[in-house]
C-alpha cells in the first residue's frame, strides 16, 4: 500500500480539508454524502460495485478490494473482507467504507449469504462515532458529530460525513431491513435492530416496526436489545412520548427484566430528571445480575463493557454514582 504522503487520495483530503475549508466540498466529488446519494438504486441491487468512485477516499482501494471479495460467496474471503472494513471503522476512517453499506444491507438481508450478522456489525460501526466506552446519561444513545457537529477522522476527513452517510443509507433501506426483525436467527434480529436504531430518517415507520416486534418477541435478550433501539431511535430524533413510554416500562412490574432495565437505561438518556427511589431500588435489586446475563450479548452493551459481561453493572455505576471514578478508569498499567 501506498504510504500516506504519495497517496493521491490522502493528499486530495488534505488539500481539501486540512489546508482548505471545508464547506467548499459540499455537495461536491469529496462529499460521500453526494457519492452515496448518487449510487443508482440498480447499482446496489445488483451489486455493481463499480459504479462507485472508491479511490477518492483515503483507503479506497482497500475498501474496492473487499467488496470485490464480498461479491465471490466465498466465506472465507467475505470474513477477510469484513475484517478490513470493520478494522477500517475502528480506525476512525470511515470515507471509503459508508458507500459500502447499501451493498452490506443487501447481503445482510440475502437469507443465503453467509456472515450476514457481521455485515451488520460493519454498517453499525460506520453509522456510529466515538461510542465505545461511553456510558453517561448524556452520550450513551447520543450520536456523536451529527447535525451541525463537526469531527475530523485520522486522515483529516470530516468524520461527521461520513456517519451521515451511513446513517442515510439505513433510512433508505429501512424497508429492506425491517423484514430482518423476524429474522429465524436472534443475531440477526439484535444487529437489525442496532443498525435501525442509526437511521437518519424515517424514524416514526422505523420505531412502529421495532414495537411491533416487541410485542412479538420471546427472546428475551432480543426485547432488550428492541427496548434499547426504540430509545436510542427517540433520543436522535426527540420523539415526544419516548420519555413517557420508557418509564411506563421500567415501572411496570410485570414486565421482564431485561425490558425494565433496558427501558431504565433509555429513560436516564431521554431525561435529565433525578432519578427516582423506586428506580434506585429496582436498579439495585437482585434482578440486576439476571438481566445483566440477558443483556450481555447487546451490542450496546459490548460497546461499554471493561470486561466480558460488565456491561450493565459499567452503566449503572456511570449513571446512579456520575461523580465517583470508575475502578477500571483508575487502574494503572504502567505502575
Amino acid at each position: 500500500m501506498k504510504s500516506w504522503e504519495n497517496d493521491p487520495a490522502y493528499r486530495a483530503v488534505e488539500r481539501a480539508f486540512v489546508d482548505g475549508d471545508p464547506l467548499e466540498q459540499v455537495g461536491g466529488p469529496l462529499d460521500v454524502r453526494a457519492v452515496m446519494a448518487g449510487i443508482p438504486t440498480e447499482a446496489k441491487d445488483g451489486f455493481l460495485i463499480e459504479k462507485v468512485p472508491w479511490d477518492l477516499f483515503p483507503e479506497g482501494v482497500r475498501v474496492r478490494e473487499s467488496m470485490e471479495r464480498l461479491g465471490s460467496g466465498d466465506a472465507v474471503a467475505v470474513d477477510s473482507a469484513l475484517d478490513v472494513l470493520g478494522g477500517l471503522c475502528a480506525n476512525d476512517m470511515r470515507a471509503a467504507v459508508a458507500p459500502a453499506a447499501p451493498f452490506l444491507l443487501r447481503i445482510a438481508a440475502d437469507s443465503q449469504a453467509c456472515h450476514r450478522a457481521d455485515a451488520l456489525a460493519v454498517v453499525s460501526a460506520a453509522a456510529r462515532w466515538g461510542h465505545h466506552g461511553v456510558c453517561t446519561r448524556a452520550d450513551m444513545l447520543r450520536f456523536r458529530y451529527s447535525g451541525d457537529e463537526w469531527g475530523f477522522e485520522v486522515t483529516g476527513y470530516p468524520g461527521n460525513w461520513s456517519v451521515q452517510a451511513a446513517r442515510d443509507a439505513i433510512a433508505a433501506d429501512a424497508d429492506l431491513l425491517r423484514p430482518l426483525l423476524d429474522d429465524p436467527e436472534s443475531e440477526i434480529r439484535i444487529a437489525t435492530a442496532y443498525v435501525l436504531a442509526a437511521a437518519s430518517g424515517r424514524e416514526r415507520d422505523i420505531s412502529n416496526a421495532l414495537h411491533a416486534s416487541l410485542i412479538a418477541e420471546h427472546e428475551p435478550t432480543v426485547r432488550g436489545g428492541l427496548v434499547l433501539a426504540i430509545a436510542q431511535l427517540a433520543r436522535a430524533h426527540e420523539v415526544a412520548d419516548a420519555e413517557e413510554w420508557t418509564r411506563a416500562c421500567w415501572s411496570d412490574l410485570t414486565r421482564p427484566s431485561e425490558v425494565r432495565f433496558s427501558a431504565a437505561l433509555g429513560w436516564m438518556c431521554l431525561t435529565d430528571t433525578p432519578i427516582p427511589d423506586d428506580l434506585h431500588a429496582m436498579l439495585n435489586s437482585p434482578a440486576t445480575e439476571e438481566a445483566a446475563c440477558l443483556m450481555a450479548r447487546l451490542p450496546w452493551m459490548r460497546a461499554v463493557e471493561n470486561s466480558d459481561g460488565d456491561g450493565l453493572y459499567r452503566c449503572l455505576r456511570k449513571m446512579l454514582h456520575p461523580d465517583e471514578p470508575d475502578p477500571e478508569d483508575l487502574w494503572d498499567p504502567w505502575s
